[in-house]
């Protein structure tokens, strides 16, 4: 069976039907240049980079730069940057399938040993965008970074690194500032990638002149991305090459859900014509609403759903919302509950929750509720406590499900010893692993062991959970009637069990 490589589309190789082949030359101009080879960049970003060329809209290639000594470079450049792409979920309540052969990048470059061309790509007058989505620590200030490495250790000096040779090369010209948009899944990513640069410059002492065409002339956007990807497909990879015809170690998966919500100005958008064929591209100048969107319905919506449903001996979002009483809850806490309290357009809500809940029902993807149960202290109260305090606020009462969650989360730390960093703690089902900071699993730890078996135990412990002013950022307990929902909550979980608790919770 062939390797997959850019000799596979002279015309002698027959593609399977239905594989979206690239219809664009290979000689396009390099326009983007990339920080990030991994498997959300290739099924996100150059996906539609990929149908931005084979709808005639665009007419670019991307080059990629492996931004840690570790990667894909070498086996990309193998196969001449080709990769298949499967992207499977739920559409109208059936499964479908989309595959593609993806063919916008035109070479990867490693950082660590190719710092030089990388730099060399600073100087091309076509290429005008950096995109990126780093594996390292992101977008943080490191003081060990200096200009002098090659290349810079942190991904904002690479960044740096490479703008000041730009700016040298072109001598200043305000006409060859980049438009730059990372994907890095922090708060404002775009702001705060702008300010590291700046303190890099002013740290490394380069000329003042720089630093002002960084930042007059120089896009920084602040962004939102939203796609499970779950790479390659290890267990499929055989059936894969069977259907396809050829091998390809560079395989990728992910479901066909996407959205990226861009901050920038019109003459970006249409420089990048997203919307013109129909990607769920959302150009705003304010992406406040669109994060509290996601924020407090699709994170928050497992958030509070995922430890009762884990504790209820369920091991998958599948499994969850298959669960007649799980998923009832998890509908109901995002529609009765979460939505109410958004204070958002109501319409916008419900279309992203309906979304949201076909996305958590992919049958082509197994998300485990473990992993989605690290940290989850701090998860609760960006992505739930939200929600639960504006609902009181606007409706004058607790949501019993969102609040029920709550007491769930702190059943989880139940019966848990903590070793080397972790907690190791029961379910009916078995032992897991409990990860978390390691203040919170010793408060938790220290609060569980207030409990005697009683109920009166049980208020002890929610009163002690709750006044963690650590972790919740305010004593809890000053919230009119959490105490008493939440004690009676642990303690009907304690005394009955998470399936009785939970079908409770849900009847009301």
């Amino acid at each position: 069976m062939p390797r997959l490589t850019r000799k596979l589309l002279d015309g002698s190789f027959r593609f399977p039907p239905g594989l979206d082949l690239p219809a664009y030359p290979v000689d396009l101009p390099e326009r983007v240049v990339q920080f990030g080879e991994g498997n959300f960049l290739r099924a996100f970003v150059d996906w539609m980079f990929h149908r931005l060329n084979n709808s005639g809209q665009w007419g670019g290639r991307v080059v990629v730069v492996q931004p840690i000594a570790a990667g894909l470079a070498g086996r990309l450049n193998e196969q001449d940057g080709l990769y298949t792409l499967a992207l499977r979920g739920l559409q109208g309540g059936q499964p479908a399938e989309d595959l593609s052969l993806i063919g916008v990048i035109s070479r990867a470059l490693n950082a660590y040993g190719q710092w030089d061309e990388v730099l060399q790509c600073a100087a091309s007058p076509t290429i005008e965008f950096m995109i990126s989505n780093t594996t390292e620590a992101g977008i943080s200030y490191d003081p060990g970074a200096t200009p002098d490495q090659a290349p810079p250790a942190s991904f904002p000096g690479k960044v740096t690194a490479y703008l000041y040779r730009r700016f040298v090369h072109f001598d200043g010209d305000p006409g060859k500032g980049m438009t730059i948009i990372p994907c890095e899944l922090i708060d404002r990513n775009g702001d705060v990638l702008k300010g590291t640069v700046l303190r890099h410059a002013a740290a490394w002492q380069l000329p003042a002149a720089f630093a002002a065409w960084v930042e007059k002339y120089n896009l920084f956007l602040n962004t939102l991305v939203d796609r499970v990807v779950t790479g390659y497909p290890r267990d499929e990879a055989a059936a894969f090459a069977a259907r396809l015809g050829y091998e390809d170690g560079l395989l990728d998966t992910g479901e066909n859900f996407h959205l990226w919500v861009i901050e920038g100005p019109a003459r970006v958008a249409e420089k990048l014509p997203f919307t013109r064929i129909g990607l769920n591209v959302i150009w705003t100048d304010d992406m406040t609403p669109y994060r509290t969107r996601k924020v407090r319905i699709l994170n928050g919506a497992h958030t509070a759903a995922v430890p009762a449903a884990f504790l209820y001996g369920l091991d998958t979002v599948g499994e969850m919302m298959d669960d007649k009483v799980a998923g009832r809850f998890v509908r109901e806490a995002v529609y009765e509950e979460i939505i109410p309290a958004c204070g958002l357009d109501k319409e916008m809500l419900r279309s992203f929750a309906d979304a949201v809940i076909d996305r958590f029902r992919n049958p082509y993807i197994r998300h485990y509720l473990i992993s989605i149960l690290l940290n989850s202290a701090a998860k609760f109260k960006n992505r739930v406590l939200p929600s639960i305090l504006d609902h009181q606020r606007r409706f004058g009462r607790l949501p019993r499900r969102l609040v029920f969650g709550l007491a769930a989360l702190a059943a989880v730390y139940k019966d848990g010893e903590i070793t080397d960093g972790a907690m190791e703690a029961r379910r009916d089902k078995g032992a897991f692993t409990m990860r978390d900071d390691l203040p919170v699993l010793a408060a938790m730890a220290a609060a569980w062991r207030e409990y005697d078996g009683t109920d009166a135990g049980a208020r002890r412990v929610a009163v002690a959970v709750l006044a963690n002013t650590a972790v919740w950022g305010e004593d809890l307990n000053k919230v009119a009637g959490l105490t008493d929902a939440t004690a009676a909550n642990l303690g009907r979980i304690c005394r009955d069990g998470m399936a009785a608790a939970l079908a409770a919770a849900v009847e009301g």
